[in-house]
Order: C-alpha cells, then structure tokens, then sequence
C-alpha cells in the first residue's frame, strides 16, 4: 500500500517532482485530460441546462484504469495538476472519474517546480475550486455548440468540410480585413531629402554630419526646386538642444510577451515557443508558462538583486514592482522568470537553452536600473529656403539594464533612423555641403500580421486567454483559412537626385519592394467564409462581443456567474441565427467578375469551388453542348486581386511544345508547380530559371534527360519478372518503386539481398494497406 499517491497531468513533471518528494510518495501522470465531450449530439444535453456527456477516450482507458488501481490503496492523494482553469478541471475530473474521496484527497498548487515550492504546496494543501472548473466546462461547452452548429451551415453554403471556431474566426477576420485594407491603400510617393556636411575637427580632420530636412516634398518638381536653391545656399547652426533622456525596462515576460519576443528575437513560432516554456517548466527552469501577471513574488526580487549585484554592482539595482493590465488577468500569479536566477544557463535541447537565456536576460533587466542618455538635435538653417536641415545625436551615459537586454519591436520602419554621436559643433558655425541627395520614398501600408503582433492584437482586443492564443494560431493554419510564408517582393522604380559640386545628377534606379517573411496572409476560402460569417453570424465575429464573453468566464471563475445561465442567454439567440441562415443564405462562392475575353466576347469570373480558387471562362449554354473552361489560380494569386490579363493567362497551360522521341511533350502548372510531360512522366521546371509560359522544346528535353540521367544513378537493382519493379537510391536512403507507388525500406535491408519474390510480397502488402485505407 502506498502511504501517498501524487497525480500529475505529464510524465516529465511527474519525473521533476519525485526527486522532491521521499520515498512514501509514489508519482503517477493523467498524461493530460483523460476526458473529454462525447462527439455525439454535441457531447451537451441542451434540454437539461446543457449538461455535458463525458467520455473516457479510447487511449486513456488504460492510464485510468492504472490510476484506478494505485489510487484504491492509497492513503492520501494529492491532484498536481497545473494552477490554471485547465489544469482544475483536470484535477476535477480525476476526482469524478476515479471516484475520489474528497475527505483523503488534497489538491495542491505550485506555479514552479522547485523542493521550496512543492514542500510548501504540500504543507498548504486546498479543496478543489469548481468555480474554475465551471469555468473552464462554459469555455469548453459554448466552443463546443459554435463550431457544431456553424459547421453544417459551413458545409451547405460553401464548401464541404469546412469548420469555424468563436476565437478562431475573429483571428481570421483580423487578418483577412487587414490583407483587404493593405490592398485599398494606395502607397503615395514622396521625396526625402537628406544632406551631409564637412564638420573641420581640432586636429584638422574633417568629419561627416548628416542632417535630415525636416519637410517631405510632394513631388519630384518641389524636390529639385529645394535642391536648385541648396546649390547656392548658405548653412548655419541656428539650434543646438541637448536633454538628458532615460530608457526603462520592460517588464518580465507574460505568456503573451513571451511569444511575440520569441517570435521576434528567436523565430519562433507561437506553438514551439509553449512547447519548449512546457518542457523548462516540467523540468523546474522556470515559473509556470501560462499567465498574464508581470508580478514577480519577493523572493524572486530579492534574488534578482542579489544577481544584480554581484555580477554589475550596487548602482545598477532599480526594484520594480509591475502591475498587470491586460483584460480579465486571471491565469497565475507571477510573471515567467527563472527558478534560479544564479543558473544563467541550463543543459537541453538548442531551442531550450536559446528561450532560457531570453527569459533570464528579460527577468533580470527587469529590476535594473534605468539606461541614461543624452540626446542633442541640431537645427540647421537655409539662407534662401524657410526649410530647415535637423541632425540628431544620442550618448549612452549609463548603459544601466541595457548591458544585459533589449526589448524588440514589431515596427517594420523601426531602425531606419539610429542615432549616433554628433561632432563637435557650435552655435552660429557655417557648415560647408559636401552633398544633399533627395531620395523618392512612399508611404508605407499597413504590416500584415506575424504571428507575434496577432497575438499582441488579441490581448488588446481581449479574446482569448494565454492558454488559447498558440493553439487558435495553429487551427487557422491547419483549415488553410491562413497562410504562413514567405512572398518575394516586385521591382518598383524610384527617382534619386544628387546636389554636389553646384550641379544636380538624375537618376531612375530600382528596388525591390514589398518582399514578406513569415506573415500570415488570409486564404480565399479564409475570406469566403469571413464574408459569409459576417453576413449571417456577425456577434461571432464581432470583437467586442468576443471580448465580453471572456470578460463572463472571469465572472464564472470568480464565482459571480452561473455557468449554464450565461450559456443559454448566447445559445437561444444564436440557435435561432443558424436556422434563418439555413433557410435564406445564398450559397457563397466568393464570386468576382473580372470582365470579358477580348477574343471570344465570353464572360470571365474568379470563385470558390470545392477544390479550391479557379477562374471560370464562359457559361453553360441553353441547350447544353457548350461548357464552360475552368483553371486553377497558382500560389500566390488571390480570386480578390487577380486582374483579368492573369486570368486569363492561366488559359495557356497547358501548353503543347511539340515532339521527342516521337511522342508529344507538354507543359503544365499541377499541385507541386509547373512541369513538363512526355511519356507520362513528369519533370519538374527549376524554380526561377524556367517560365512554364515561355519555355521552349529544347529546355524541356534538357530537363527530361537531366532527369532520365539521375534515376539512372540512382537505380540500385531491376527483375526481369517485371521491369516496373525498381529498387532506387533517394535522399533518406534505398526504397522500392512500383507504378506510382514508393515504398521505404528498413534501415536494415541491404538492396542487394532483396529478391523478386520478396519485393513482390512488399508491394502486394502495401497495395492492400492503401485499398484499407480507402474503404475506411
């Protein structure tokens, strides 16, 4: 018999707090929920105060009957599971699942995983909060009832398969409005005159100032009327201000800090940022990943000093106490920091040690001491011109919190305008030109969404809550209702002129512009079902709406709200919105009418069908015999912005390119990009050396005997039995081919022992798991 039986929700937390604890404590993991709604009817008896209907799923019956077994010759139990919402209900339905006695059974909460914190968790144990469970049951529940009613509707008037979610849907309707506004706004130019002057030094070297005017010119004609002006002008310092000026940390790491940080400073992506704070966390690196509170406890403070201390001196502690703002915070009470501050690096995986060093760096600069500048701004005056030329500098006097952290930006004009130290300069003193350049700019759209300014822009709005901002980022992504990638930019011309020696030099130069890294770009059905939702089911995605409801899950946590009230008042109103939408909408096809084919006077329209964006060419005669031409819109084209010419070239593909070998060679766009074919056989074009619309029979039959040559050298082994039949040598190592059919080998199979007989007996096994799969 156990003395006692501590239960976890993941086994390397289990691991970490058995070396707290002796040898009378046995640790056990739930391995996460180990139940969840019924997938059908809902999971929820609507009928009886939306009762929910749990069930065990099929790959926890072991793990509970384990639990079930241990926990019955236990004498104490204690439920670890996580501090927050989720990790309640987890211990909630450990208690109902396992049948426990609340009289022996102890729940306790730490927010990191230290043997101070678990001992003291042990020592101050607590009854389980149904107020968080009710609370986490409403999430859970009213997500439940929005996707399964939206769903069908989804399915009728768009396309099949399809689902929407309550926060997943306003995630998407942020980004789509903003992919729409980055195309409404029209980029307006400008031109930005800067100039460098010949500073004379003590030593009799001259040094470089630049001065930036202070106006932007509207066009090119006001740009070298200024410029013709500064040929024969005068420059005098008419200003000089210098202000001391002061830099403060920012506070310590909330979860949603911590993933735009990430995101900025390390590339992270949301996901793999929780999922590396979750493996630090169960190991005992950090505080619990899961909050919104930038408050760090005593202990945590008087640490940090002590670090501080020791390591940059007395004058660079500054003891700060944060207080968090963000709606409804609710989730833990303390910010991300280390467990020990005096560990400033820990062993682990790259990705582990990288978030680690972010978060101690972050931590400690949190209580250091203001970085102290010193900032001069030079104004300097045009004798003929009432435009002024400005020059700024910046000392660093203090470095204070800066020696050891920075915070990053989402600002993408950010770092255009870094200031240095200016030369020594007085009051009154000419400055001779040594050129003024004036550079035609233009106004910047708005930025599209990274991952790391979405979930900036949630926590604004207040939607959501650290726990559901990775995953609501991840689901968009996984309904291709938004893209993550990257987008090259397009060459845009731009005017440049040089003043210098008295005469000005026109230029026309080139840039690329508009290139996107990582961002997330709405797809078309992403937008169709925007649209349609809007339409029909606008409080879903209403931004006030959804902050509300977050606002009513606090309201339950703090035991202010009953639960199933506040899921009837939504689901009465919005019960009735899915039946008129099921009656009256329109089916939605996202449709576009592009204009006509110059050629045949047919009618061209860009929609949404069930595979996908394609572009339609005509229409269905009354009589039936003339049917209408369909293509595909390739990456990148959107049904919202593709213009008639691209459309229509879409029609060229594909494209006969004549004969080799006395069969017909053809070129095509397919689901993996542009290729060739001849014989059946497809050979990929290279990505930005060939055009599928340009290319020519000679390249083609380059590339199809390029690739002829490689599966030559590639081919380990061929039966006379059936020539079909080809071992060949790939990037991740041997693997048998048949038809169409690629079947990998085990490391352990050498090519040269494998026989006819037996390659026969591994296709025949692979054919029949594939006609499984497809009955299924």
């Amino acid at each position: 018999m156990e003395e006692n039986l501590v239960i976890v929700e993941s086994p390397a937390k289990a691991k970490t707090i058995e070396k707290f604890l002796g040898n009378n404590y046995l640790v056990k993991s739930s391995f996460g929920h180990i139940r969840d709604l019924e997938k059908k009817d809902f999971g929820v008896d609507i009928n009886n105060r939306y009762q929910p209907n749990y069930i065990i799923s099929e790959d926890k019956k072991k793990v509970v009957a384990e639990l079930k077994k241990v926990a019955k010759t236990a004498k104490t139990i204690w439920i670890a599971s996580d501090e927050d919402r989720e990790g309640e209900a987890i211990a909630w339905h450990l208690m109902e699942v396992l049948k426990l006695n609340p009289d022996t059974t102890n729940r306790i909460v730490f927010h990191e995983i230290t043997k101070d914190a678990i001992q003291h968790a042990i020592q101050h144990p607590r009854h389980l909060n149904k107020d968080l469970v009710d609370a986490q049951q409403a999430r859970r529940i009213l997500d439940r009832l929005v996707g399964f009613e939206i769903s069908p509707v989804l399915w009728k008037k768009v396309r099949p398969s399809l689902s929407a979610g309550r926060v997943q849907s306003v995630a998407v309707r942020l980004i789509v409005e903003r992919e729409r506004e980055i195309t409404s706004t029209e980029s307006l130019p400008y031109f930005k005159v800067t100039a460098l002057f010949l500073v004379p030094e003590k030593n009799g070297r001259q040094t470089l100032l630049k001065a930036d005017c202070t106006e932007r010119f509207e066009n090119e004609a006001t740009a070298s009327a200024f410029l013709g002006k500064c040929s024969t002008a005068d420059f005098t310092i008419g200003e000089i201000v210098t202000k001391p000026a002061k830099k403060s940390p920012a506070p310590p790491f909330t979860t949603s800090t911590l993933q735009q940080e990430a995101s900025r400073k390390l590339g992270f992506p949301v996901a793999l940022t929780m999922s590396v704070a979750q493996r630090l966390y169960e190991s005992g690196k950090i505080t619990y990943m899961r909050t919104d509170s930038t408050n760090l406890s005593q202990l945590a403070i008087n640490s940090a000093k002590k670090k501080i201390t020791e390591t940059y001196g007395e004058k660079y502690v500054k003891i700060r106490h944060y207080k968090t703002h963000a709606k409804g915070a609710q989730e833990a009470h303390e910010a991300i920091r280390p467990t020990n501050f005096f560990e400033e690096e820990v062993e682990g995986t790259s990705q582990e040690q990288r978030l680690y060093n972010l978060i101690w760096k972050r931590t400690l600069a949190s209580q250091m001491a203001d970085a102290e500048l010193e900032r001069t701004t030079v104004n300097i005056l045009v004798s003929n011109a009432p435009e002024r030329l400005q020059a700024t500098g910046e000392v660093l006097k203090f470095d204070g919190f800066l020696g050891v952290y920075l915070e990053s930006s989402d600002d993408e004009s950010m770092g255009e305008d870094e200031k240095g130290l200016l030369p020594p300069l007085t009051l009154h003193q000419k400055l001779p030109l040594e050129s003024m350049m004036a550079v035609q700019r233009f106004t910047l759209k708005p930025a599209r969404y990274t991952e790391a300014s979405l979930v900036k822009k949630l926590e604004e709005l207040g939607i959501g809550r650290p726990s559901t901002y990775a995953p609501t980022i991840t689901t968009i992504q996984q309904r291709e209702y938004v893209v993550k990638e990257d987008r090259p930019g397009n060459s845009r011309s731009y005017v440049q002129m040089v003043l210098k020696g008295g005469n000005i030099r026109r230029e026309e130069r080139t840039e690329i512009t508009g290139a996107e890294k990582a961002k997330l770009f709405p797809t078309d059905i992403g937008g169709v079902v925007n649209d349609f939702l809007m339409k029909h089911f606008e409080p879903i995605v209403d931004f006030n709406f959804t902050a509300s409801v977050e606002k009513q899950f606090d309201e339950i946590a703090e035991g202010n709200l009953v639960w199933q009230n506040m899921i009837d008042e939504f689901y009465q109103p919005f019960h009735k919105q899915i039946a008129e939408a099921l009656a009256n909408s329109e089916r939605a096809r996202g449709e576009r009418i592009l204009g006509t084919d110059p050629a045949t006077g047919k009618l061209v329209s860009a929609k949404i069908g069930r595979f996908g964006p394609f572009i339609q060419l005509g229409e269905t005669s009354e009589d039936g015999e003339e049917k209408p031409l369909f293509a595909s819109l390739q990456q990148g084209q959107s049904i919202e912005t593709i213009t008639l010419d691209q459309a229509m070239k879409l029609f060229d593909l594909p494209r006969e390119l004549g004969e080799f070998e006395g069969k017909k060679v053809t070129v095509g766009i397919g689901k993996f990009g542009p290729y060739v074919k001849h014989d059946s056989q497809f050979v990929s074009l290279k990505k930005g050396v060939d055009d599928p619309y340009t290319v020519q029979l000679d390249r083609a039959r380059e590339l199809i005997l390029e690739r002829r040559e490689k599966i030559s050298n590639s081919l380990l082994k061929t039966f006379p039995e059936d020539p079909e039949i080809r071992v060949l040598q790939g990037r991740w190592g041997p693997y048998l081919a048949y038809k169409k059919l690629n079947i990998k080998l085990k490391k352990e199979t050498k090519p040269e022992d494998l026989s006819y007989a037996i390659c026969k007996e591994l296709i025949d096994a692979e054919l029949k798991k594939t006609k499984q799969k497809k009955s299924k």
